[in-house]
């Protein structure tokens, strides 16, 4: 998928005013998630997703932390200025169109990772 495909789905997603806002809220989901997941993982998911989003993928540190969906909103939430509903919004936006432009197998490693809780910001019900 390229750049302007996936900014215009995010943008129909959240109902964002422009392409702008939409890639301003989709590096900071990005860059948040990629706190989250290995390295390594973060480095496959860069590898299917358009530049200048893959560069959002790259961990600020070379652990993934520890943490579940409300630690994850509430720094969603801080980098966009958001209250933490809106960052909620934000979240789903963006990460159901990220399980829509990378393979399922991708995103299938991606919530092994993640609390079962996460798989409905990918647009997936939370497995039982």
């Amino acid at each position: 998928m390229r750049i302007d495909e996936f900014l215009a789905r995010v943008r129909d997603n959240g109902e964002y005013r422009s392409q702008e806002e939409a890639e301003q809220v989709s590096t900071a989901v990005l860059r948040v998630l990629a706190s989250r997941i290995t390295p390594e993982e973060a480095a496959d998911l860069a590898a299917q997703l358009p530049a200048p989003l893959d560069d959002a993928l790259r961990p600020e540190r070379g652990h993934p932390e520890t943490f579940g969906r409300e630690e994850f909103l509430r720094r969603v939430a801080e980098r966009t200025g958001a209250r933490p509903r809106t960052a909620e919004w934000d979240a789903c936006a963006v990460l159901a169109t990220v399980a829509e432009a990378v393979s399922a197998g991708q995103v299938d490693h991606l919530l092994e990772q993640l609390p079962p809780d996460f798989a409905e910001l990918f647009g997936r019900l939370q497995p039982s």
